[in-house]
């Protein structure tokens, strides 16, 4: 089973599949650009073609490799909008944020496929995807959930009872489920490396390898790297769960400390033959189930089952995934008892104590987007089209999330850890019941 790669990026099946295996240099020396964008992530590779799409130079630096961290090693799942949605949004932050954010909620969706489409990206895309409701309760709360995305304008959606969601589940394991037409699902990693290789069509460069140790603030901005340096008019700090690795980076310090890095674990199986591939997804489409500690599961194209689920606050991960995830896909699907486990990687993903996405500046010349809190697929390419926007002078709708406010975690990250996995237990323990 993998656990590793000599590639530059974690052992998971998108790794081991991923279309591009060109590396890029290390910044050497130093450079100019109108922006430096952190992190080649979906984030900072989003916003940089959206920049060099509008004639702006663009330099992004990364730590690693493109799509190394969770843009490279999630679910894979096209989902709509936040994670939490707009009615827990206007009840904290009015109607006036709720339906700024509520037009954009579907919007991150569109420009995945738009992109695919305009550079011609090889990624697996298939649509739709299915919230599963474990419970009566649940069930409830999807119909609710029905209604309030009609009332923002999504009406491509289909409520299934108890006999109708197994024409798409062949799990015994639900009582329903809530149909999303315009979701889907697909490969992440070769998502973001074609971007990436559009973004380098229209001139944009690429430094992997170049972790930022140093932002000097001014005008013009100084990203410093172990070897190089970027003068930029403008910078992106787009890092997101990576953020901080590096001890130089304390000079962000307050991003870090108004969120949290979690870990979630996910296994790919040995490709199953269609009959039974079939009998578990007839239609091919991507699930995740409704418990507040999610399962999340998907066909790959080689028909491998991709199961995750789990989060390990503070980003560790446990001794085994394998052990940790199978249990849950043979809850799910008893009669895979002999599947071979061929892949098991973990991803971090960045929480928010209002688990809404972090907007902002630090200050003139320096943004900053982050801590999507599982719903990073979407949610940050639309980061990029409002980071594009705000740049380029138009900031409305990036202001509009950039003026939720955001508290830090009680204590620091050193007791969010502790805390969130004791509200994580209770929460737990309320699906269990049906609660």
């Amino acid at each position: 089973m993998a656990q590793a790669a000599d590639n530059g990026h974690t052992g998971s099946w998108y790794a081991a599949s991923m279309n591009d295996r060109n590396e890029r240099p290390a910044l050497s020396g130093t450079t100019s650009a109108d922006v430096c964008v952190i992190g080649a992530g979906f984030t900072g590779i989003s916003a940089a073609l959206h920049l060099a799409e509008q004639g702006y130079r663009v330099v992004v630096l990364e730590a690693v490799r493109i799509g190394y961290g969770a843009s490279g090693r999630n679910g894979g799942q096209i989902v709509n909008s936040y994670s939490r949605d707009m009615d827990v949004i206007e009840a904290r932050y009015g109607v006036e944020t709720a339906q700024a954010l509520g037009d954009m909620a579907f919007e991150g969706n569109r420009i995945i496929r738009e992109r695919i489409e305009q550079y011609a990206i090889e990624c697996d895309l298939k649509d739709g995807n299915l919230f599963a409701a474990c419970n009566e309760r649940q069930f409830e709360a999807l119909r609710e959930h029905q209604q309030l995305w009609e009332r923002y304008g999504h009406g491509r959606l289909e409520l299934l009872g108890p006999d109708e969601y197994r024409r798409e589940i062949g799990s015994n394991r639900y009582c329903g489920a809530l149909l999303d037409y315009s979701g889907g699902h697909l490969h992440p990693l070769n998502l973001v490396q074609g971007q990436a290789r559009a973004l380098e069509s229209l001139g944009g460069r690429i430094f992997e390898h170049s972790p930022m140790t140093e932002l000097g603030h001014g005008q013009p901005a100084v990203v410093r790297t172990p070897a190089g340096d970027v003068h930029a008019e403008r910078v992106v700090i787009a890092g997101n769960a990576y953020l901080g690795q590096h001890p130089g980076q304390r000079s962000v310090s307050e991003l870090l400390q108004r969120s949290m890095p979690c870990s979630t674990q996910v296994i790919a199986t040995e490709p199953l033959d269609e009959s039974r591939a079939r009998a578990l997804l007839p239609t091919d489409r991507c699930v995740e189930d409704c418990n507040y500690l999610l399962d999340y599961y998907r066909l790959s194209r080689e028909r491998r089952l991709i199961y995750g689920g789990g989060v390990s606050y503070g980003g560790r991960d446990p001794a085994s995934i394998e052990a940790a995830i199978r249990p849950k896909l043979l809850k799910t699907f008893p009669d895979l008892h002999d599947v071979r486990i061929d892949h098991a990687w973990s991803g971090t993903f960045l929480m928010t104590l209002n688990r809404l996405p972090q907007f902002g500046r630090l200050n003139d010349n320096v943004y900053y987007a982050q801590g999507y809190s599982g719903h990073g697929v979407t949610c940050s390419h639309l980061a990029g089209r409002l980071i594009g926007e705000v740049i380029r002078g138009e900031g409305a709708r990036f202001d509009a999330f950039a003026g939720i406010p955001h508290l830090p975690f009680p204590g620091g990250r050193r007791f969010a850890v502790p805390l969130s996995a004791l509200g994580a237990w209770y929460y737990a323990l309320r699906d269990r019941l049906g609660m």
